[in-house]
């Protein structure tokens, strides 16, 4: 049986034998962006690749036609790689989520070596629409990840790091009802929504100043009104409400429906809203234990981890609800300089770039032998969950 060192190379030199095929389906899925549960491409391209390496495959996993679990090996532990592959609408893989679904899909091919000779079960689960839906969000009420014993995923960004920190992120849908009139003839003889919307906006806009600072408010005005000449009987927005506090989101959300109210009162217009509770996104718990040893791999191949240096520069990620519920990571690996920004076309450029490659073949890599460590000293799993429970009997 080969040793355990003997392995982590044995694993890293299958994704260097692998690299021209996974920079083709990296490219492959980056020049064919598909936005939340469209991905319909990438989850089949992924899906066959995992198949036609020795992987079981299960298709529409959770009642959604673009999630998979791919499966191979027998018995424990259950380590689970995951696989993004979803884009932004209007701006494709800005997030460089091509790389992450490839990474991952090369990181549990890699390690049907450790499976081999250690025992246990590798999964790599396609989990489609993180950018808009939360996708693991639906696939974790529908039960994806209860039998895991931990889960993983690299995802590209500007900085090196073992841990990630996730703001909570709720969605709120509001729409007001008012009455059409001329504008000019006969303007008060209409009830306007437009301005019921802008006086909600404007209450936000000073709400703001009074919230913590780790708290963001944003939203958009999908509908601001049907002709210039007619006052709006209707309006509608969208917005996202985040903290990196769970029970502060709930507080926060009352004080934002207000403002939402004063503007109905103030017109006379009707509200009505909907906030999207069923696919309310989570904080990330980091388990320190899986990022000591993941940023151990990380500086073996050369890369420098370090801590995020600010808090409040945060984005959501659907990977923290999955952390509620088993022992997760959510690294990052530098594919651009610290001052490009993700959710860009800058930084989609870096995505399909020679620096983008490099840091899906370290993602493969430090997750395959991350895998190893965890199989051959079963005491770090012990540890994580001990970790993992401690840590929610305190949030």
């Amino acid at each position: 049986m080969a040793t355990h060192n003997a392995l982590k190379k044995i694993v890293a030199q299958a994704i260097d034998e692998r690299r021209d095929e996974l920079v083709e389906l990296s490219l492959r899925i980056h020049s064919h962006p598909e936005t939340a549960f469209e991905e319909r491409h990438a989850a089949q391209w992924l899906s066959d690749y995992l198949e036609s390496n020795g992987f079981r495959v299960e298709r529409g996993i959770c009642g959604i036609p673009t999630a998979f679990r791919a499966t191979y090996g027998s018995g424990r532990p259950h380590i689970a790689f995951l696989a993004e592959y979803d884009a932004l609408p209007g701006i494709g893989h800005g997030c460089g989520h091509n790389i992450i679904g490839t990474a991952s899909a090369a990181a549990g091919i890699a390690a049907r070596a450790a499976i081999d000779a250690l025992g246990g079960t590798i999964y790599v689960i396609g989990t489609p629409a993180e950018e808009a839906a939360g996708g693991k969000v639906y696939m974790a009420a529908r039960g994806a990840f209860d039998d895991l014993d931990c889960a993983m995923l690299v995802h590209p960004a500007s900085r090196d790091s073992a841990v990630t920190y996730a703001l909570a992120c709720l969605e709120l849908d509001v729409e007001f009802f008012g009455r059409p009139a001329h504008a000019a003839a006969a303007p008060e003889a209409g009830i306007n929504a437009l301005d019921a919307m802008v006086i909600a906006f404007s209450a936000i806009g000073l709400l703001r100043q009074q919230v913590r600072s780790d708290a963001r408010i944003h939203g958009i005005i999908t509908d601001g009104g049907q002709a210039v000449n007619v006052i709006p009987h209707h309006t509608a927005a969208k917005l996202l409400l985040r903290s990196l506090d769970n029970d502060y989101l709930d507080a926060l959300r009352e004080r934002v429906l207000a403002c939402f109210r004063a503007g109905a009162e103030a017109t006379g217009c009707r509200l009505e809203y909907r906030w999207g509770d069923e696919s309310r996104y989570m904080t990330m718990h980091n388990n320190r234990t899986l990022a000591r040893v993941f940023a151990a791999n990380f500086e073996a191949l050369g890369r420098r981890p370090e801590e995020p240096r600010e808090r409040r520069a945060l984005g959501s990620t659907d990977m923290g609800n999955v952390s509620h519920l088993v022992p997760a990571i959510h690294p990052t690996v530098a594919i651009a300089p610290p001052d490009v920004p993700i959710h860009t076309e800058e930084f989609r450029e870096f995505a399909r770039s020679e620096s983008g490659h490099r840091g899906l073949m370290d993602a493969a890599k430090a997750l395959a032998m991350t895998a190893v460590d965890l199989l051959a000293d079963p005491s770090l799993l012990e540890s994580a969950w001990q970790e993992f429970r401690g840590e929610l009997a305190h949030t």
